[in-house]
């Protein structure tokens, strides 16, 4: 898999990308990740990628021609399952949409910044929308480094043991339930009986039943 990400100020998520599993993906050659400064595709001689908005609005506005002449650029290149752009109003980011995009060959995204995006690359460019929640942040690429952090893990072989992030939250529409390790009793507080015996069918049921109270109590909006 492919992620080329595309942003104003690369040094915010290219240190993210060095990391844990990521990394760990990246060594073992099973995701090819690719931070793109777009200031490298601007025609401006002072790199500039951002202007006042039509009409006269506050703030400034990321422009068309760098976007499209990077975009144009990796299209050139190779095929794009899809385009995303990190956005608050965009579709809201959940675990079977990172399902989704784990099973992608190639995928750009371009991190948001500034008071936006000029609207023709949403009208033109983009082929998906999305947010990681409702708020707004600096910029796009904390949202652009979840996602690819979410979708990475998943690609078989980079976690060793695959079962761990098919057993994660959401993944079953529940929540995860309580984990526990060594040593079975510290100042008093006790791992439950039941993950001590060794009884892997009662321990599978005392799961489910746990991750159903824990996702009744915390979010019932997911059992809707």
């Amino acid at each position: 898999m492919r992620i080329d990400i595309l942003s104003v100020v690369p040094e915010l998520i290219e240190p993210f990308l060095d990391h844990s599993i990521v990394k760990r993906a990246r060594d073992k050659g099973l995701a090819e990740i690719v931070v793109h400064n777009l200031r490298d595709y601007t025609t401006s001689r002072h790199r500039k990628v951002d202007d006042y908005p039509f009409g006269g609005e506050a703030g400034m506005v990321m422009q068309i021609q760098p976007i499209d002449a990077c975009i144009s650029h990796l299209r050139s290149q190779r095929e794009y399952d899809e385009v995303i752009f990190t956005t608050p109003d965009g579709e809201t980011f959940d675990q079977p949409m990172a399902n989704t995009l784990s099973l992608k060959n190639n995928i750009i995204i371009l991190a948001g910044h500034y008071k936006g995006v000029d609207f023709r690359v949403r009208e033109h460019l983009i082929t998906k929308e999305i947010s990681i929640g409702d708020y707004v942040l600096t910029g796009g690429e904390l949202p652009a480094a979840v996602i690819a952090d979410a979708v990475v893990r998943l690609i078989p072989g980079v976690i060793g043991d695959e079962q761990s992030a098919l057993s994660d939250s959401f993944q079953d529409g529940l929540l995860a339930p309580p984990v526990y390790s060594r040593p079975a009793e510290y100042k008093g507080w006790k791992v439950p009986d039941i993950l001590l015996s060794g009884h892997e069918a009662k321990i599978a049921e005392w799961r489910y039943e746990q991750a159903l109270e824990r996702t009744r109590r915390l979010r019932p909006d997911l059992l809707d």
